[in-house]
């Protein structure tokens, strides 16, 4: 059976996990936490839980082992949104259809809930229930690796650097790398850490597609900033622009930014050879990152 049939079933996986993870809403302190499920029970794709999954499948593991992983990836990923939309940041005040964090609750409290979303991510990780405590340690270092100031975070103060600035197409792709590419990676690569036997060359693989997916990923939302339905999308239209933000169609034309991830896209697919018919589901993945519509 297609990936695609088992999507619905690991998303309500994921949205019953993050439930159970957050604390319950009219928790002291009550706004805090009420501001915390807003911005991670509030929709998204959910794509880094649901490449966990694809990547647990194609190395034969259980969902239920990559449960956390997938939580946390999605906890960082919230955290980073809330912080990205606040004023200082990208300014945005649309985000999955809805007012952004910092717009419902308040800016203090916006910073203060993406700051609890980033230690819980670790908390999840760290109370895995896994005989494998080695397992455990990689997926934190993996995971805190890539948010920090070599990671996601890095690249988000390059970003605000970069802006209304001349750029070149290498430097644009290492920015990217690092604040959206990073985190990717590493919900593909935190399965594998409950696998030491992986052969090194399977291991380098798999963090060979998530790299190409990973900035195929930002094209495609670069591509969405231009031409998408903010009704579909979920964010306000033509941000980047009105930011100066160095973007791939500003660099290639919109057509060139779609022939490169069409490139990246094969280039990962590619990279997936070895593992046969068992890549089916991060195949799909893939292939459903770069022709998304939101």
């Amino acid at each position: 059976m297609p990936f695609a049939s088992r999507l619905g079933g690991y998303l309500d996986r994921v949205e019953h996990a993050l439930d159970a993870h957050l604390p319950a809403a009219g928790t002291r302190p009550a706004s805090l936490h009420a501001a915390m499920r807003y911005a991670i029970l509030g929709g998204g794709k959910r794509i880094r839980p649901l490449l966990a999954y694809a990547t647990a499948e194609a190395l034969g593991l259980d969902a239920a082992h990559v449960d956390a992983a997938a939580c946390a990836a999605e906890c960082i990923h919230a955290f980073s949104l809330i912080h990205d939309d606040l004023p200082a940041m990208d300014d945005d005040a649309l985000r999955r259809g809805r007012p952004s964090t910092h717009k419902a609750f308040g800016e203090a409290t916006a910073i203060l809930a993406g700051d609890a979303l980033q230690t819980l991510a670790f908390e999840i990780l760290a109370a895995q229930d896994t005989e494998a405590p080695a397992a455990c340690l990689g997926m934190i270092t993996i995971l805190a690796t890539a948010s920090g100031s070599l990671g996601m975070t890095g690249g988000q103060a390059v970003d605000l650097e970069s802006e209304g600035k001349p750029i070149t197409l290498a430097e644009l792709a290492a920015l990217h790398r690092d604040k959206t590419g990073r985190l990717i990676r590493a919900a593909v690569m935190m399965p594998a850490c409950l696998l030491p036997d992986l052969p090194e060359a399977s291991r380098g693989a798999l963090d060979h597609f998530a790299e190409q997916m990973g900035l195929a990923f930002q094209i495609k939302d670069d591509v969405l900033d231009v031409e998408g339905d903010e009704a579909v999308v979920g964010k306000t239209h033509g941000a980047d622009a009105a930011r100066g933000k160095a973007t791939y169609p500003a660099l290639l034309g919109l057509e060139g930014a779609r022939r490169h991830a069409d490139a990246l896209y094969a280039e990962a697919l590619t990279a997936l050879d070895p593992f046969g018919d068992a890549a089916e589901p991060l195949r799909w993945m893939a292939r459903w990152i770069v022709h998304r519509d939101r």
